[in-house]
């Protein structure tokens, strides 16, 4: 796994940065962390609709695992009460559990299908919970003038998205 990692970080190095796509909260069916499974156009050459669309909807199934009220988030709530919320020092909520499951998912999604293709995904925690952001890398060698162009219209428009979200 380190050598994987350390292919995520050789992309990174080596590739220039061509554009990011946002991929928006859908509230279509309440507040509930869901993100849309519409396949981005910018993405079209570089990974299959259906790859992309299962890991977008693996991610939606963890966030709905994550906000699940059962007897254990009731009992973390009665124990956080009864200790004046100390009990939180030294024990993982369900909810943080399950963040960190989407973490090593989207880590293990980047590594086995995303980078090869000069894509990465950043875990939608660094962003706020308001978008999957997926960044596009080009080859330094093979990158021209015309991308970089595209490159900051295309992620200042998804960028001003996703600010006026929350608004």
């Amino acid at each position: 796994m380190a050598a994987e990692g350390h292919n995520l970080q050789e992309l990174r190095r080596s590739a220039s940065l061509a554009s990011k796509v946002f991929i928006q909260r859908d509230y279509s069916e309440g507040t509930m962390c869901q993100f849309q499974t519409k396949f981005p156009a910018e993405l079209d050459s570089r990974i299959e609709r259906q790859l992309f669309e299962e890991t977008v909807k693996t991610l939606n199934n963890y966030y709905i695992e994550a906000e699940k009220i059962g007897g254990s988030s009731y009992l973390e709530g009665c124990l956080a009460c009864a200790t004046a919320y100390f009990i939180f020092l030294c024990m993982e909520t369900h909810y943080e559990k399950v963040l960190k499951k989407i973490s090593r998912y989207i880590q293990e999604q980047n590594e086995k299908i995303y980078a090869p293709r000069g894509l990465l995904i950043t875990d939608p925690v660094e962003r706020g919970m308001r978008v999957i952001e997926v960044s596009i890398y080009e080859d330094r060698c093979s990158s021209g003038s015309s991308s970089s162009g595209s490159s900051s219209s295309t992620a200042s428009a998804g960028g001003g998205g996703a600010g006026t979200l929350g608004r």
